[in-house]
């Protein structure tokens, strides 16, 4: 039995399956996170949804010095998706350590910030200044932003940028490491293996796709950098592909995202192979998604007799195997 609340309602008992899991040294209560950049520092969140029953909260990009982002227009609505081209604005670590941390460092739920760099220098800034906080037991390496025009996906589209920038990270951040990885290249099993050799806890797939609008009557692009990251429903076939590659090629935890709508998209990304999942885009069409998707995950796992959702990762059947 497992005690939980529901907004508005007295505590009460339910069945069901255990939730919890681990990614490196971190324990998540459930593998339902909510992704970079959607979902702010939680907080703004928490008229919707009691935000300590989620797994973990990833918190809003932030880098070492302040960024004002790219000009306006920077989103656009896609067919089952949208376009940003929002550029890590943010206001430093210095202000997220003075100003953000103390109002969010007690909520009961894990959290973990997002950090960017414009080069290997002020990744390891960023990171040393991070984990000096307590009350975040892990960082998500950003090296698959495809909206800064230094940095960001530049290190994550090699295996060598890829290794490197993880290799400084690691030497200074001793907690929970987990990269994000582009979707942008060639093969992305070769990127999620350099990362792990150079110790990375796990990797977290897909960031945004790299793509483009374009207004037919002013015969302009829509967004101000012409270009930006494609995230949404539409995505999420080639998410889970490479999740599901990802997971054969690595022996360290895979974490999903790439248009997680529910929880049958979640679940599919577990079948995947991934020990957990990210809810991004869909935060903005439905706040409390992400407890309904604990939730389906629960009720799925009774329905099929999983007694733990572990179980469910990579239990995809196909003719070949695994």
């Amino acid at each position: 039995m497992c005690m939980y609340r529901r907004p508005g309602l007295q505590y009460e008992s339910i069945n069901m399956a255990e939730l919890k899991i681990k990614i490196g040294a971190l324990t998540l209560k459930n593998p339902v996170m909510t992704a970079s950049g959607t979902f702010g520092y939680g907080i703004e969140y928490a008229d919707f949804l009691d935000i300590s029953r989620l797994g973990g909260i990833i918190v809003k990009g932030t880098t070492l010095e302040s960024r004002e982002g790219n000009p306006y227009p920077r989103m656009a609505e896609t067919p089952s998706g949208m376009l940003n081209a929002v550029g890590l604005q943010n206001k430093g670590a210095d202000y997220f350590i003075r100003k953000i941390y103390p109002a969010i460092r007690d909520i009961d739920t894990n959290l973990i910030v997002n950090v960017s760099g414009s080069s290997i220098e002020t990744y390891v800034a960023c990171a040393e200044k991070i984990a000096s906080l307590e009350h975040i037991p892990a960082i998500e390496l950003n090296i698959s932003c495809p909206n800064v025009k230094q940095g960001g996906m530049a290190f994550g589209v090699t295996c060598r940028g890829a290794a490197e920038v993880v290799n400084a990270v690691r030497k200074v951040y001793p907690k929970t490491l987990i990269v994000k990885l582009s979707p942008n290249v060639t093969d992305v099993t070769e990127i999620a293996r350099a990362v792990e050799a150079e110790g990375a806890d796990a990797v977290s797939l897909i960031n945004t796709l790299l793509g483009m609008a374009i207004d037919a009557e002013k015969r302009t692009p829509v967004l101000s950098t012409v270009t930006g990251g494609l995230s949404g429903p539409c995505i999420k076939p080639v998410a889970l592909r490479m999740v599901w590659q990802t997971f054969q090629a690595v022996k360290i935890p895979v974490i999903g995202l790439g248009g997680i709508a529910g929880w049958k998209d979640a679940v599919e990304f577990m079948l995947a192979g991934a020990a957990a999942i990210q809810i991004g885009t869909c935060n903005f069409i439905d706040p409390a998604l992400s407890v309904k998707v604990i939730e389906g995950i629960n009720d799925y796992c009774d329905r099929h007799g999983f007694a733990s959702v572990s179980a469910l990762t990579g239990a995809l059947e196909t003719k070949t195997g695994k």
